[in-house]
């Protein structure tokens, strides 16, 4: 069964296994505005937990998506070189940018859960 933790960075991961996939909250599109262009890795990089592995760019400002946890990108959300949008359309759903293998499961437990991140946005 899949378990989702959040950032105070405004990502999302959502863990089935030692596998997981990780996207911009809701919270964080919205702030944003509408996406143009999203920079995704390339699969098989490796990440560790803090480092800037993604941009997003809105027509408001460009910013970056770091991994929530040390890992493999195993794949990355290909719907997105044509349609950033769909971040916007489904930021926690069809939106997703990365899925990737965990290193440490353990770091989960220094993410969010769901109740902590809604009063972290408030």
């Amino acid at each position: 069964m899949a378990s989702t933790f959040y950032t105070e960075d405004h990502e999302w991961v959502r863990v089935d296994g030692n596998e997981a996939v990780v996207g911009i909250t809701n919270h964080a599109q919205e702030q944003l505005g509408d996406l143009v262009f999203v920079e995704l890795p390339e699969a098989g990089r490796k990440v560790a937990r803090g480092e800037a592995m993604i941009v997003v760019e809105s027509v408001k400002a460009a910013s970056d998506v770091y991994a929530p946890v040390d890992g493999e990108i195993l794949a990355v959300n290909d719907a997105l070189e044509g349609s950033p949008g769909l971040v916007n359309e489904a930021a926690e759903g069809d939106g997703w940018l990365v899925r990737m293998k965990l290193d440490d499961a353990t770091q989960l437990e220094t993410l969010l859960d769901e109740a902590a991140y809604a009063a972290l946005v408030g």
